[in-house]
């Protein structure tokens, strides 16, 4: 074991006796009652000392015998160690890539807070590099969600998307000047290339499709798709399970969520009937709405507010993908310019849905649970 206290955190001392790890409040740990002598020792413990080596510069500076071996089990318990060897054959097969450690160190230390266990921070960039993501889009969202989720490890990042980069979708971070005119899932696909830190490892047949997607992120360049999915083209992801998760800009609106977990969330089906039980109108004014953003060449689709819908979206998309559930479950989040005051609002099952989800009462709030 060669231990080392997790960089990640700040320390501080609070007193002659208490050490904080941790400026803000969503990670910070407080540690006491630690004495000068044991103090020292924590500086000591940055991964490139074995125990037994540990130990003795323990017993060098006057600490009792034990004193160490204690030290490290409460670090451990206060999720505040990491090991250079832990994480298992796929961690160690990352770290024997020092071009994607390199790129993923930022990456590393946010997972090493969300995984406190020793080892966690490899074992969740090995775990991401294994799974396959779709995104649906290659706009001023789309894209850069798909570069964001390549750069930060996701191994298979699939980008759906018909016709020719126009010049309307070009954005930093996203697609460039340079990829107008060529078919936008070619540009997409060179972009996730260029963004990705290594290689991936091969999964499955290289000749065949690859594992199912993990997620599919829906994030048309048309952000009435996003606002008012339509049910017919969720029904596949429905029917097998795929979670998805929304995003876009609809006139200078921006929205997050819902992410949909078929058969416990609500889903298009689900808002749609909602929509129609709230406003008879909704079908009526849909059917125009959508004719007319067929026919509308510019949208209003302002450049800050899609790259924050872009971050935020790919944010929740790893969140979900390393095991937990965002605010976005069950919830969409928008905001609107010029004030861009983020509001939430749940989405329940609907009764009448086919996708079931509404048999076992699951609400937004157990699914988070």
């Amino acid at each position: 074991m060669y231990p080392k206290v997790k960089p990640a955190l700040a320390r501080a001392w609070r007193d002659l006796q208490t050490v904080q790890f941790g400026v803000t409040p969503a990670h910070a740990v407080v540690l006491g009652p630690v004495d000068t002598a044991t103090g020292s020792l924590i500086d000591r413990i940055d991964g490139t000392r074995g125990m037994e080596l540990l130990r003795a510069e323990a017993r060098a500076a006057g600490l009792a015998e034990g004193r160490l071996d204690e030290l490290v089990r409460r670090l451990a318990g206060a999720g505040l160690l990491d090991d250079l060897t832990a994480g298992g054959p796929r961690a160690q097969a990352v770290r024997r890539r020092p071009e994607v450690l390199e790129r993923l160190g930022p990456d590393m230390g946010s997972l090493s807070l969300v995984h406190r266990e020793p080892g966690g921070d490899l074992r969740g960039v090995a775990a991401r590099r294994a799974i396959r993501v779709q995104v649906r889009g290659s706009g001023r969202v789309g894209a850069a969600v798909a570069a964001v989720l390549a750069g930060a490890g996701v191994g298979r990042v699939e980008v759906l998307d018909g016709g020719r980069v126009t010049a309307a979708d070009v954005a930093p971070g996203g697609l460039g000047p340079a990829s107008v005119g060529r078919l936008r899932a070619e540009a997409a696909a060179a972009l996730v290339r260029e963004s990705a830190p290594g290689r991936p490892p091969r999964t499955g047949d290289p000749e065949g499709p690859g594992p199912a997607p993990a997620l599919v992120v829906v994030a048309p360049r048309d952000g009435l798709q996003a606002w008012a999915p339509d049910p017919a083209v969720a029904a596949d992801w429905v029917g097998s399970g795929t979670p998805h998760l929304y995003a876009g800009v609809l006139e200078g609106t921006g929205l997050v969520g819902p992410l949909v977990l078929p058969g416990a969330t609500a889903c298009a089906g689900c808002m749609e009937r909602d929509r129609v039980d709230r406003d008879p109108a909704w079908p009526r004014m849909l059917v125009q709405w959508r004719s007319a953003h067929r026919r509308r060449a510019t949208a209003a689709c302002d450049l800050g507010l899609s790259t924050a819908v872009a971050g935020l979206t790919a944010a929740h998309a790893l969140a979900f993908l390393d095991g937990e559930l965002p605010a976005s479950t069950a919830t969409r989040w928008e905001a609107a310019l010029p004030g861009l005051h983020w509001e939430h609002s749940a989405l329940r099952p609907h009764p009448d849905c086919p996708c079931a989800a509404a048999a076992p009462a699951v609400d937004a709030g157990a699914v988070r649970s």
